[in-house]
């Protein structure tokens, strides 16, 4: 069997690797175009291409997948089986209905849960005892195909996106190896998603990542984790921006007569902060311009008192 696999990021990555691992030939890769990254805006190729040039897989990175230059050189390719993992474009039906096997996409939640951009970010934020995979057929509406296979993953109270991404990463690798040998022995099922059941998770806006600390210190520290690595919430203090990496549960009920974002009390190795209800600490921490920190590494070097307020007041509940 001849697959044509397109994916961007790390998350791919692990999928485009068992497809090889597992004796498929790949007749080609298609990814996002290069982007400026970091500080210097340096051109960074994405993980597939790197992996996929790696294993001397040849790779195409069309700007707009849907022109009609992009779907002539795709038509092109002989290729029996299109697999899709988080690759960023919409692709178009004349794309779908090219290969006779069809077209299967690795879906980072338990559908109908979660369609959308972001279902990694959304269960952690949540508080979502667990998460999965879905081995899906791909449709013209948004992440609405036919299931045709899942695997639970549990999310542990100390995930973060970064931990979730890679355990659902390894998942669906197997997951989708797997599914492709029941697709060719004809043993596959495809069982239609329950529309009553759909929800959604679209990508993160940047309000959300400003944290609210009028919310619950559970939603609180759900938000923290669900953002870590990627975008990484944050507030102010006397105008200056600290990214939160890290926090844990101090107190899920206390509410004192202090504003919410008030410093309660300071520690060795936290920053007790009050919530709208009950007390968080905050572990790690990134002031404006510097590295993350601990706590213990920033009081060392800028003193933090019980009374100062995080947010500067202007937070509201918005979760």
């Amino acid at each position: 069997m001849r697959i044509l696999f397109m994916g961007t990021p790390d998350f791919a990555v692990p999928s485009l690797l068992a497809l090889l691992a597992a004796g498929y030939q790949v007749a080609g890769v298609v990814t996002q175009p290069d982007r400026p990254k970091g500080r210097g805006k340096k051109l960074t190729p994405p993980p597939v291409k790197v992996a996929a040039l790696e294993k001397g897989l040849p790779v195409f990175q069309p700007e707009k997948v849907r022109s009609e230059e992009s779907l002539a050189h795709l038509q092109s390719l002989p290729f029996d089986l299109l697999v899709t993992a988080a690759y960023g474009q919409i692709l178009p039906v004349a794309l779908l209905e090219i290969p006779r096997w069809g077209s299967i996409n690795v879906h980072a939640s338990l559908l109908p849960k979660y369609r959308g951009g972001a279902p990694i970010h959304r269960c952690i934020i949540n508080g979502d005892a667990e998460s999965g995979v879905t081995i899906m057929r791909m449709v013209k509406e948004l992440d609405a195909g036919d299931m045709l296979a899942q695997v639970r993953v549990p999310i542990e109270l100390g995930d973060t996106v970064g931990s979730l991404h890679d355990k659902l990463a390894a998942a669906g690798a197997v997951l989708l190896t797997e599914t492709i040998a029941t697709i060719l022995d004809g043993s596959a099922v495809e069982t239609p998603q329950d529309e009553s059941k759909v929800t959604y998770a679209p990508n993160l806006s940047r309000d959300e990542e400003r944290i609210q600390w009028a919310n619950s210190g559970r939603d609180i520290y759900n938000q923290v984790r669900g953002m870590n690595p990627w975008p990484v919430a944050y507030t102010t203090l006397h105008g200056k921006r600290f990214k939160i990496w890290r926090t844990e549960i101090v107190d899920e009920t206390y509410v004192s007569d202090k504003p919410p974002g008030t410093i309660l009390r300071v520690t060795d190795s936290s920053i007790e902060v009050q919530t709208g209800q009950g007390i968080i600490g905050i572990l790690e921490l990134q002031p404006e311009g510097k590295r993350c920190m601990t706590a213990e590494e920033l009081l060392r070097g800028q003193p933090l008192e019980a009374g100062n307020q995080f947010g500067d007041g202007n937070e509201t509940s918005q979760l």
